[in-house]
Formats: structure tokens, sequence, C-alpha cells
């Protein structure tokens, strides 16, 4: 009888077993073949494709962000997913928000991809992470209104270090025309009004800064404000004498200045100041935030899950030694970190190895987001076994990389069948 029953076991694990033979046993036992054959596959080559792991550069910058994102993608993770859940029990609406939450683990990694591919744009106009760095930006450090402007034909400026110095020094009652162009009808500030030629005065230093600019073909008078040509508010005015700064005035929305009587035989200087680009915030997929920003995606998709579990683990928490630490005078904060996390350490450890799992294997997102001029410095194990794989026609060299990245989860599976099993026991 205990034979019979031995063979219907094995022939409902039959099917199973077939199964897991040609997908996973299989692929592995293939690839840790393939790893030590040449690019053609005929010739013998060794540990050559394991020392590549190690003297590639791009596997090695792969290895590294691999680092980056084993520490703190499950850290940062598991620690939010621990702050909402205990947070969410104590609102009226903790249910809705744990939905919100967890949506995005309904996304797709490409979906999500193309979400914060543009979420991280440059343009301000179009990535939401720009749109709001520039307006905390902007709220105390204003940009410039005239990032184009320069001097036109026969004007009495030229280049000094990204602003503008008159050729020759000013003098006391006699107005002095500062014109400029280039900045577009569109682009002039809101509160510019018509330019209108300084009065001059006999102790200081009186003048205009415009935009000298007519529409039409030999329309307006070069150098000369014109009825239809507009001031340059704000606009600032230095006057420099020996390369020191002695005065300076900020111009009127009609482009006027005035200059105190020190400004007497001095230059005048438009500073570098008055042109600067505007500020376009972060270059969130750049070669130096690159790694960061897709990080931060991906902690945007599993926080959710991390949350999930954890509220599922406090929901089992015994209350009674919660309110136990508080009747003997414990506040909230001594009750979260001497009675609820240790409490949810074996919660907090599989959220945590599960996480550390994932993020060895993560490929989509970095596709994805990074651009192919950020994409060296954003690179994975995972990305670089594809690449050497399909795109450099290295498949001896990809097959070792999937060799090593199955050696680095095989410890974390270990552990966390080990402490399952100790779970089980008590």
């Amino acid at each position: 009888m205990t034979g019979t029953r031995r063979t219907v076991a094995a022939l409902f694990l039959l099917p199973a077993l077939v199964l897991l033979g040609a997908l996973v046993v299989y692929p592995i036992g293939y690839s840790v073949v393939r790893s030590f054959y040449d690019q053609s596959g005929d010739g013998f080559a060794g540990f050559d494709n394991y020392q590549a792991l190690f003297t590639d550069e791009g596997i090695r910058t792969a290895l590294k962000n691999n680092i980056i994102w084993v520490v703190f993608a499950p850290t940062v993770a598991t620690a939010l997913g621990l702050i909402f859940a205990v947070l969410t029990e104590r609102v009226r609406w903790g249910t809705a928000f744990k939905l919100v939450v967890f949506m995005p683990m309904a996304i797709s990694m490409l979906a999500a991809g193309i979400i914060f591919r543009l979420v991280y744009d440059q343009d301000p106009d179009k990535g939401v992470a720009n749109a709001v760095w520039v307006g905390v930006h902007d709220t105390f450090a204003e940009s410039s209104a005239f990032p184009k402007a320069h001097p036109g034909r026969e004007s009495p400026l030229a280049a000094d270090g990204g602003g503008f110095l008159t050729k020759e020094p000013v003098r006391l009652g006699e107005p002095v025309g500062l014109p400029l162009v280039g900045v577009a009808p569109d682009q002039m500030p809101d509160g510019a009004a018509k330019a209108v030629a300084a009065k001059a005065d006999p102790g200081k230093v009186t003048g205009t800064t415009w935009q000298d600019f007519t529409r039409g073909e030999g329309v307006g008078t070069l150098n000369a404000p014109d009825a239809s040509e507009l001031g340059y508010p704000g606009m600032k005015v230095e006057a420099v004498k020996d390369g020191k700064v002695v005065a300076s005035a900020t111009a009127a929305a009609d482009g006027t200045f005035t200059l105190p009587a020190t400004a007497d035989g001095a230059q005048l200087r438009l500073p570098a100041g008055n042109f600067k680009e505007p500020y376009n915030g972060l270059d969130w997929l750049g070669p130096s935030l690159v790694t960061p920003a897709i990080i931060g995606s991906y902690i945007w998709m599993w926080a959710g899950f991390a949350m999930v579990l954890i509220a599922a683990g406090l929901a089992g928490m015994p209350r009674e030694l919660l309110e136990a630490a508080r009747v003997d005078g414990a506040n909230e904060w001594q009750v979260f970190r001497r009675v609820t996390v240790p409490l949810l350490a074996p919660v907090l450890a599989v959220v945590a190895v599960t996480l550390m799992i994932n993020v060895l294997k993560v490929f989509d997102l970095v596709f994805i987001i990074a651009p192919g001029s950020s994409q060296d410095d954003a690179n994975v194990l995972a990305l670089e076994l594809y690449r050497k794989g399909f795109s450099e026609d290295q498949p001896g060299v990809a097959s070792a990389i999937a060799v090593f990245l199955l050696l680095l989860v095989v410890p974390v599976m270990w552990f966390n069948i080990r402490r399952l099993r100790r779970e089980v026991r008590r």
C-alpha cells in the first residue's frame, strides 16, 4: 500500500518536476556550462569570463550600483512601509490611504518607467520633479528676465565677463543710453513700460536701459528710445572705477535709472546676473543623480507592498503588550521603538529580504528610465547581462553574470528559508 501511495504521489508530482526541470534546472545548468566557453561557444575559456566580472569597467559599475540598490532601496521602502502601516492605524481614512499607496503595485515596471521618465524630464513645463524644484527655487532666488539680451549695432556697450560695460566713462548731468536687443516681445517682463529718455540731472548720472528694437525694416532710431520700445525693469546697473563698484541702481519700469555723484567718471556695467539663464532645475537623469532617481521610482512602487505586509503583522500583534507599556509610563515613541518594532522584526525581515532579492534582479526601470547618455552610469547587473548577451554578442560573459547573480541571491534565499523554518518550529 505504501508503494502504491508513493507511485501515485510521484505521478502527481511528475508534471511539476518536468516543468521545474525544463524551466529552472536546465537553464541554470546550461548557463553554468556556457559561462566557461568563449563567444563562439566552441572554445573552452576557463575562468576568463568570470575574470571579466572584476576587470570589465561596465560590469564593475553595474556591481557598484547593485550594492547601492541593495543597501538603500529595501531599507527605505521597508522604513516607509513601517511608517505608513503604523500611522494609518490611527486615522479613520487609513484604508483609503493604504489603497492609494498600494496602487502602484498594480502598474507594470514598463508603465512605471515611462511615467517616471516623464516625471524626471529636464523641462520644468513637462517634468513634475523639476516643476516643483524650480517653483521652490524661484520663491527664494528670482531668475533673470533677460537671459538672451545683448548689445546691438553701434552699441556703447562691450562684453565684460558675462555682462556688458560701457566703452566710455560717464559724466554728471549727461544722460546715458544702454540699449540692448535679443529679448523676444512675448518674453519681456509683465511690468515693462514704454522706454523714455532719462532727464539730465546736474548732480547725478541718469540713463535708460531698454529694448532697442522696433518691428519693421528701417523703422525706429538706433540707440534712442522709440515710442513702441520697452524699458528693462529690474535691470541692475553698476558704476565701476578701477575695478571696484562705487554705486549701483535698479532700472524702473520704463528703464530709467539714477546713480549718485560718486558715479562721475566711472564706467557703467550691466552685471552678468542680469543675463543668467532661468533655473531649469536638476538634471535628474544625468550621470550623478540617475541611480538615486531610479531608486526613488522603485520605492514609489514597492513601499505599498511593504506597508501591506507590515500592516498584516500589526493586525496580529498582541495589543495588551502595547497597553501594558503605556500603563508603565512609556510614551508613543518608546512604545514604537521598544515594543512595536521588536515584535514586527520577523515581518520586517521578510519584507527586507524579499526586496533585496527583487532589487538584485532589477532591470526594467533602469532600462526604461535611464537615457542613453546616462545608461552606463545607471547600469546594474541584470541590464549588463542583457547588453553583453544581446548587444555586444558576448554570451559567455552574460552567462557568467547570470551565474554570479544566482550566487548573490542564494545566500539571501537561504537566510529567508532558515528564518521561516525557525518560525514554524515556534
